[in-house]
């Protein structure tokens, strides 16, 4: 069953060499052990989406132009997220109006790479008691 995610989820990005973590920054939202808890709307590069240190996709241009720079060899430089739409499914419970983020949910980044929720930042069960 799908937990309800919250500040401090930890995130993987498929081309990310480490993880991330998720930051709610709406502070008047429900709370799970005194976190807010997060909306499909929480996709913010850089302000909820925070980097996963280098990235390895061809489709980023400084990837690519330091592969390039290397004859071939593939050169990760600093991941900085470009994400255009909210995290997908959602749950069917609403948090100020906005489907709520469950662990099951996926975004994905421009560059090709899909994030994914691998903690949902607390240890409570599904209904985030």
């Amino acid at each position: 069953m799908a937990k309800y995610v919250c500040m401090g989820a930890m995130l993987k990005c498929t081309f990310g060499m480490t993880p991330s973590s998720l930051m709610v920054t709406v502070p008047l939202r429900p709370m799970i052990q005194n976190k807010p808890k997060a909306t499909i709307m929480d996709f913010a590069p850089l302000v909820n989406i925070l980097p996963f240190g280098m990235c390895q996709s061809l489709s980023n241009p400084m990837v690519a132009s330091a592969t390039s720079a290397a004859m071939g060899v593939l050169t990760p430089m600093p991941c900085i997220p470009v994400i255009v739409a909210p995290w997908a499914p959602g749950g069917k419970q609403l948090i100020t109006n906005m489907p709520a983020l469950l662990d099951n949910c996926k975004l994905m980044c421009a560059y090709g790479g899909s994030i994914s929720i691998n903690m949902p930042g607390h240890t409570c069960d599904s209904q985030g008691k």
